[in-house]
Formats: structure tokens, C-alpha cells, sequence
């Protein structure tokens, strides 16, 4: 079965991103077509880039690199759930995806967002990180507004437009993780 991790991309004390990724979790999770796992970058602590060679290398001299690798190439592909920051995404989830390369390959990736203006420039940059990284970056996104979709800016309350979009954006990465199989099996037998 197709798996699909739920990147939690904020480690900030007091991130709305946990609210919006268990969100995502448990819509996810009532799915019969793939299993999906919540991956917190918590727990996932990643000094500032530290492998002295380059990840397109694959060669991993840290623990906390391998165990990264490990965990990110089990799964088949990815919903990033990113705030914006700055008219960006966070740096804790942009280093996690720089830490790596050919264990996001020929995986599919959708984005849920959240921000003053739904967190689309984060989105947006994620999309050229992604596509560097050989990912497929899927047509749907999910952009949660703090004004309009959290209460007192702190409690997600998503609207049922953003209710049916989570469906359709997990409808893409399900169908194109699917279809990118043959790559990724493909890329192993020739490592």
C-alpha cells in the first residue's frame, strides 16, 4: 500500500502547524487508499546542514542524517504542512528537505498552508525546492487563512472549502504516488 508522511514543517513553542497537521492527519486517515503517518519535525532534530558532502552524494556521515534519510525514504510521497514565515517557509523545514536528495525522488508532494494570506508564498517557493529535488508537486493546495480560518488567530476552525480541497489535494498525491511507482522501483534497482 501507497505511504504518505504528513511533514509537520514548524517547530516554533506555540505553532498553529500542529493544530493544521492533525487536521490533515485525521482526514487523511479515515482513507482506505493509502496509510499515512504524521512526521513532526520535533522529533526529527536537524542541526543547520552538516554533512560535508553534497546530498545528491548520498553519502551520509551523521546518525541524525541517516536516520533522516531512513525515515523520509520509507514513505512513497508527501503533504508538506508549512506556515509562512517572511513571505517564506520555515528553515527548519527547508533544511530538512535540503538534507537530502534521492530519497524525495519520484515522489509525489501537496502543500497545506496556513499564514495572514493563507501561507501562499510559502507554498510557492516550496514548489521550486520540491521540483529541484526531482519531486512531482501536485496541482491542489490547501491555503488556510489566520484571518478567516483560525479563531482569535490560534484555533483552526477550516471552512468546508478548505475541508473539500484537503480531499482533492490528498486525492492527487494518493493517484501520483501510485503512478510513480514504477520510478521509484526503477531508481532502486539501478543503486
Amino acid at each position: 500500500m501507497i505511504r504518505i508522511g504528513i511533514i509537520l514543517g514548524s517547530t516554533r513553542p506555540g505553532r498553529n502547524g500542529e493544530q493544521v497537521a492533525t487536521w490533515v492527519h485525521d482526514t487523511a486517515s479515515r482513507r482506505t487508499d493509502a496509510e499515512f503517518e504524521l512526521i513532526d519535525l520535533r522529533d526529527h532534530p536537524l542541526p543547520h546542514l552538516d554533512e560535508p558532502l553534497g546530498a545528491m552524494h548520498g553519502h551520509y556521515q551523521h546518525a541524525h542524517t541517516q536516520a533522516w534519510a531512513a525515515r523520509i525514504a520509507s514513505f512513497d510521497g508527501f503533504v508538506l504542512v508549512t506556515p509562512e514565515y517572511n513571505s517564506s517557509t520555515s528553515g527548519v523545514l527547508k533544511n530538512a528537505l535540503d538534507y537530502l536528495f534521492a530519497e524525495w525522488n519520484n515522489k509525489a508532494v501537496g502543500f497545506v498552508s496556513y499564514g495572514v494570506v493563507g501561507g501562499a508564498r510559502a507554498a510557492e517557493q516550496l514548489r521550486l525546492v520540491c521540483g529541484a529535488l526531482d519531486m512531482a508537486c501536485v496541482g491542489r493546495q490547501v491555503m488556510l487563512s489566520l484571518m478567516t480560518e483560525f479563531e482569535n488567530y490560534t484555533t483552526l476552525k477550516p471552512a468546508d472549502h478548505s475541508a473539500a480541497a484537503l480531499d482533492a489535494l490528498l486525492d492527487q498525491v494518493v493517484a501520483w504516488s501510485t503512478a510513480l511507482t514504477p520510478l521509484r522501483a526503477a531508481s532502486r534497482a539501478a543503486a
